[in-house]
């Protein structure tokens, strides 16, 4: 291949990770990736001129990611809503920050009928602690929670600028603050010179400006990031968060609970187990998100026929799907008819690989102690037992010119056609995730969507900082259809990795 087809090669990557945006020959699309921003992973879309201008817009975000987070943030004891939390039954001047997302919750409380409460902690908390006793809370331990939770816990003056915290209940921000804060800090990065163009995906929750995105919408019944969407929609201008109840959660007694609990009633629920919403604004898609997935349907209808622009796609735990009249006007293509979590399956044939199993690959990245880091580079591959790269399951970096510090990746033969069968760089509408930790799948085909043979192939798992660490780990498997697992040892970038063929 010569040097300007690979750079086109290349390129054309770029835009494919740029998610569909547009392009203009001033301006393109700069990515950048951080994880442990706001306890999650953090992606960044930016178009500018130049790649310094795009960076300052980046500085701007994280500044005000920052400052916002030293305001909200429950975690950090330091912060002025843990300071305001210390005290009790007396007026207290806060900042315009906290005034808007306590106003915020009181405005969503009442209009969703007290499924939205920032004391659901009180209940979640008592469900925690039961499960730490592999026991169901008992009916006197949840009707004193729910009562606890119907008091108020706080109250403002808006003229005078105060907010009073009236209960000892614990209080829950967190799916405010998050949307609150992506607001914020996409307008800094908006308001730099010469940026056109942004799109900031944190934990899933999504908010683009100046231009159209696609993004993809989870599986709620599989974690692997580039496993098959169950839609694909077009955001322009808009917000869309994801809620769910499949990452995290109790067990008792061998039984899931969702974490997502009813106010109202003091019971987890799974009726829904996806909740996204298309909305003006991250405040209002995430508050919605939150309590569609609390709410009956014909609940969720009605208010959302009264709020202008709200669209949404529901998953019930069966798999059907309910949708907004409008949904179809944002939806880009029908992904099929199968049940969410279904892939198509089809008998092995002779020496063909077994469609009943498949290859799960997690990948923990290293987290610097405490603080916001860039995401490395990262390149995840099959090889077959001539070392030739039959699927290219991952490749995630910002930059085209640092991707030849992926040594075992970057190999001259290793170029062809990479873009095949890549379709993990649309921004993504999901459940929280913790921060760093991605689960990748393979189903056995191909870049051109075959089906491989059966038989002796590597697993690779690349990654690279720029300026830092480097990890490459390479695993042989024997995929005949006999499950094994395989645990990596942590290394410079990669905290913990593991390979696990299985079935379906």
């Amino acid at each position: 291949m010569t040097k300007t087809s690979l750079k086109l090669v290349l390129l054309g990557l770029v835009v494919c990770l740029a998610g569909g945006s547009a392009v203009s020959n001033q301006n393109r699309v700069h990515i950048f990736h951080h994880e442990n921003v706001l306890g999650t992973s953090l992606e960044l879309k930016i178009a500018a001129p130049t790649r310094a201008e795009a960076e300052r817009a980046e500085a701007a975000a994280l500044k005000e990611l920052d400052r916002e987070s030293s305001i909200l943030s429950a975690y950090d004891r330091a912060s002025e809503f843990s300071r305001w939390m210390q005290t009790k039954d007396r007026p207290v001047k806060v900042s315009r920050e906290l005034l808007d997302v306590l106003s915020a919750f009181d405005q969503w409380r009442t209009r969703t009928g007290g499924a939205l409460d920032a004391s659901a902690e009180v209940i979640t908390r008592v469900w925690k602690n039961a499960a730490a006793s592999n026991r169901v809370p008992d009916a006197a331990e949840l009707a004193a929670a729910v009562k606890s939770t119907q008091r108020p816990h706080w109250s403002i003056n808006q003229s005078a600028g105060t907010a009073t915290h009236l209960s000892d209940a614990p209080l829950a921000l967190n799916s405010f603050t998050k949307s609150y804060i992506l607001q914020q800090a996409t307008d800094a990065a908006m308001r730099t010179a010469k940026v056109t163009s942004v799109v900031m995906n944190v934990g899933g929750d999504i908010l683009v400006r100046g231009t159209a995105e696609t993004v993809r919408i989870a599986d709620p019944k599989s974690d692997a990031e580039n496993s098959t969407p169950i839609d694909r929609v077009r955001i322009d201008g808009r917000a869309i968060a994801t809620s769910g109840n499949y990452r995290r959660g109790f067990d008792i007694n061998g039984r899931h609970y969702s974490h997502i609990v009813d106010p109202r009633t003091g019971s987890p629920v799974d009726h829904i187990i996806s909740s996204t919403v298309v909305a003006k604004d991250p405040v209002q898609a995430g508050a919605l998100a939150t309590a569609f997935s609390v709410m009956q349907a014909e609940e969720t209808r009605k208010l959302a026929a009264s709020l202008p622009g709200v669209e949404y796609l529901l998953i019930r735990k069966d798999g059907s799907r309910i949708t907004s009249p409008g949904w179809k006007s944002i939806q880009i293509a029908s992904i099929g008819t199968l049940p969410v979590g279904a892939l198509p399956m089809m008998m092995a044939v002779g020496p063909n690989w077994d469609t009943t199993m498949e290859v799960s690959i997690t990948v923990e990245l290293a987290q610097a102690s405490g603080g916001r880091v860039k995401r490395p580079y990262l390149a995840v591959w099959i090889e077959d037992k001539d070392k030739f790269p039959v699927k290219t399951v991952a490749l995630w970096f910002n930059e085209y010119r640092w991707l030849s510090e992926m040594k075992a990746w970057f190999r001259s033969d290793r170029l062809r056609k990479l873009a095949e069968g890549n379709e993990i760089y649309d921004s993504v509408s999901s459940a929280t995730r913790p921060a760093g930790k991605y689960t990748l799948k393979w189903d056995g085909r191909d870049n051109q969507k075959q089906l491989v043979k059966a038989g002796t192939y590597t697993v690779w798992i690349e990654a690279s900082r720029e300026h830092g660490g480097y990890s490459v780990y390479h695993q042989e498997f024997n995929f005949n259809g006999t499950p094994k697992k395989v645990d990596l040892p942590g290394s410079a970038e990669i905290t913990s990795a593991s390979i696990d063929y299985r079935k379906y």
